[in-house]
C-alpha cells in the first residue's frame, strides 16, 4: 500500500509541477507519466480522469500553502514580520515565477478561460492568503481597514508575478518587493498611532 501510495504522490507531484510549466489544458496523462515514469496502466491505476488529477494538485497546494502559512506564523517575530515573509516570496520564488507567473494566479486564470467547474476550488488559494493577511493586518491594529490592505497587497503581487513573467526582470521585482515593504511600513504607522 505504500508504493502505491508513494506512486500516487508522485504522480501528483509531476502533474503539479507540469500543470505549473506547461499549464493544466496542453499537459496530458502521457506527459505526466512519462515524468514519474511509469507505464499509462498504472497511471490510470492511480486517476481515471484528468480531473481528478487536477482536484489532486489543488488540494496539494492548499496544504502546501497551509503549512507555508503555518510556517511563516510560527517563525514571524511580529505581524509586519510575517506580510514581509508574503512579500518576498516574490523574490525567494523570482526564477520561477519570471519563467512561468505565479502558480496560482496561472491555474486559476487558465480554469477560468475554459470555465472549468474546479476554478473556484483553485480560487481558494488566493483566499487562503486573503485570509491569512487580512489576520496580520488585523493584528497590526487596522481594523475595517485589514480586508481592504490584504486584498490590495495581494492584488500588487500578483501584478507583479504577471509583469516580471512577461519581461524577465529581476531589478524590476526588487524593486517593486522593496517598494511594497515601504507601503507596508507605511500601514504600520499609523495603525499604531
Amino acid at each position: 500500500m505504500a508504493v502505491e501510495q508513494g506512486t500516487r504522490d508522485r504522480i501528483v507531484e509531476a502533474a503539479d509541477q507540469l500543470f505549473y510549466q506547461q499549464g493544466f489544458e496542453p499537459t496530458s496523462f502521457a506527459d505526466i507519466a512519462g515524468e514519474v515514469g511509469i507505464s499509462r496502466g498504472n497511471f490510470y491505476y492511480h486517476f481515471k480522469t484528468k480531473d481528478e488529477i487536477l482536484d489532486a494538485v489543488i488540494n496539494r497546494r492548499l496544504t502546501n500553502t497551509e503549512q507555508m502559512l503555518d510556517h511563516w506564523e510560527a517563525e514571524g517575530e511580529d505581524p509586519a514580520a510575517r506580510i514581509s515573509s508574503f512579500i518576498h516570496i516574490l523574490i525567494v520564488n523570482g526564477e520561477k515565477i519570471r519563467r512561468y507567473g505565479c502558480p496560482v494566479g496561472t491555474l486559476s486564470a487558465e480554469l477560468a478561460k475554459l470555465n472549468h467547474a474546479a476554478q473556484s476550488d483553485a480560487v481558494g488559494l488566493f483566499t487562503l492568503f486573503r485570509l491569512w493577511l487580512c489576520r496580520q493586518f488585523e493584528r497590526l491594529g487596522c481594523a475595517e481597514r485589514s480586508d481592504d490592505l490584504a486584498m490590495h497587497l495581494l492584488a500588487r503581487s500578483q501584478g507583479v508575478a504577471a509583469l516580471a513573467n512577461a519581461f524577465g526582470d529581476e531589478k524590476f521585482v526588487q524593486q517593486e518587493v522593496s517598494q511594497m515593504c515601504d507601503w507596508l511600513d507605511a500601514q504600520i504607522c499609523p495603525a499604531r498611532t
